[in-house]
């Protein structure tokens, strides 16, 4: 695995992090059931991206 890729999940995974936060937070208060669904997406997404980067570095 290259240096920019290792930077680019160290930073995926500091995003979802955060997300993961965010989600938490958003299902305690839910004035918005949309924001719950967008952020599992987000979450989806990003959990997806970390799962090719690290499958094509193997």
């Amino acid at each position: 695995m290259d240096k920019k890729t290792k930077k680019r999940l160290q930073i995926l995974q500091q995003k979802l992090q955060q997300l993961r936060q965010q989600l938490a937070g958003a299902k305690r208060q839910t004035d918005d059931p949309r924001e719950v669904a967008n952020l599992e997406r987000q979450i989806a997404q990003l959990e997806a991206e970390i799962a090719q980067l690290k499958g094509a570095s193997n």
